[in-house]
């Protein structure tokens, strides 16, 4: 009898689980064909679905705002009431210049050429930074709006790290006040070229013993033009990564060399340094050598010996 009661207890106890499975696989079925229906939307239906999930995400719900929240306001009137048309125009045209001159710079990058190609650049960000910082009686001043309106100060500080930049690299010295390459860059170009120019012919033809002669005047010459503008502070950091680039190859590529004419003299001064304590010692030597004294009798021993002889007579 227990038996019986055990089995049809097992047999209720399968039912309920075979239900509570079928009704877990249905409810499954069911969420599966709504996914497929809603991917399935027309296309229209679609963006009207997505760009109702977007305008749900960009506004958030009344109670969850704080009374503070910036949600409640709108960003473009607050634009309007404080930057006017000619100042946004001022601001478009700086991101336009600060745009040109970064990319110039890096375009320029290696090898450097930053002063001869990104001057103009530069210049036109100068230009518009002053008409952003001058005042004007007649228009809207943008002096305080755009540079002087918040603690940040983003134009200010981007316009003095691309300002300190450009003076680090000291560009204005080979550029004239008309902001134009200056004669002297434009010789020491030439210069250049005319060295490079003779690396390249006979290094094809794989002879650098040859090279290190038919090029040594090109090469000298240009040595003592960057000597030269050296001494006169004439030189920017496109002029000097050039000859860094090209001393290189001349030495260590090539594996060149010629004596230079300053050398000489520093060669002789050493050698009579050197020289100058042994000349002298031996002069002193020579000086001091003292001479021998002849001894004299006193005249009053001789008159003694004088009166003794008489005395003996």
């Amino acid at each position: 009898m227990r038996e019986v009661v055990k089995f049809q207890f097992y047999e209720i106890k399968m039912c309920l689980l075979f239900i509570f499975g079928s009704a877990i696989s249905l409810l499954f079925v069911e969420v599966s064909e709504g996914t497929t229906l809603e991917t399935n939307l027309p296309l229209k239906d679609a963006e009207w679905v997505r760009n109702d999930v977007l305008r749900s995400l960009a506004k958030p719900e009344a109670d969850d705002q704080s009374p503070y929240s910036l949600g409640q306001f709108s960003l473009g009137f607050l634009d309007q009431l404080e930057v006017s048309n000619q100042c946004l125009e001022l601001l478009h045209s700086f991101s336009i210049k600060c745009v040109s001159h970064v990319d110039c710079t890096l375009r320029n990058a290696r090898p450097v050429r930053v002063c001869e190609n990104c001057y103009q650049d530069f210049s036109n960000l100068q230009e518009v930074y002053r008409n952003i910082s001058q005042e004007s009686q007649v228009n809207v001043s943008c002096r305080d709006t755009l540079l002087r309106s918040d603690r940040l100060q983003v134009i200010v500080s981007v316009y003095e790290f691309l300002n300190g930049f450009w003076g680090k690299s000291e560009c204005s010295r080979c550029l004239t006040k008309e902001d134009s390459i200056s004669n002297d860059t434009l010789n020491f170009m030439n210069a250049l070229n005319q060295s490079l120019d003779c690396f390249q012919k006979f290094q094809q033809s794989g002879n650098l013993s040859e090279l290190c002669k038919q090029c040594k005047g090109n090469y000298s010459r240009l040595s003592e033009l960057y000597s030269q503008m050296e001494k006169n502070f004439t030189l920017c950091i496109d002029l000097e990564d050039a000859m860094n680039m090209t001393r290189r190859l001349w030495s260590k590529n090539f594996n060149c060399s010629f004596p230079r004419e300053e050398t000489v003299p520093v060669i002789a001064v050493s050698s009579f340094m050197l020289f100058l304590p042994v000349i002298f010692y031996l002069s002193s030597f020579l000086h001091s050598k003292q001479k021998k004294r002849k001894l004299i009798p006193p005249k009053r021993a001789k008159s003694s010996n004088n009166l003794m002889n008489i005395q003996d007579k």
